[in-house]
């Protein structure tokens, strides 16, 4: 696969929230969102890459300056998902 030939969008939020079973991740773009659900393994894998690339980033070009505020609660919770089948 050729990722420089993907097409691309500038993800303007990411909210994560989680069960015991899974993570979620909603990426909004405009009025418009995906969500995706991961194993939790696949999420510290994805929680280790990101802060991989991140340090290589500040490597290169210097320290991102930013502030996390965690406690954001997810507008996708697992308990609204299992209870919408009917």
């Amino acid at each position: 696969m050729d990722f420089n030939k993907i097409p691309k969008q500038f993800c303007e939020n990411v909210v994560a929230g989680h069960s015991q079973e899974n993570f979620v991740l909603l990426m909004s773009v405009g009025e418009t969102a995906q969500a995706y659900a991961l194993s939790p393994q696949h999420m510290k894998r994805l929680a280790q890459s990101l802060a991989h690339q991140v340090e290589e980033y500040e490597k290169s070009f210097g320290v991102i300056n930013t502030k996390w505020s965690p406690g954001i609660e997810s507008p996708i919770q697992s308990k609204d998902i299992k209870g919408s089948g009917g």
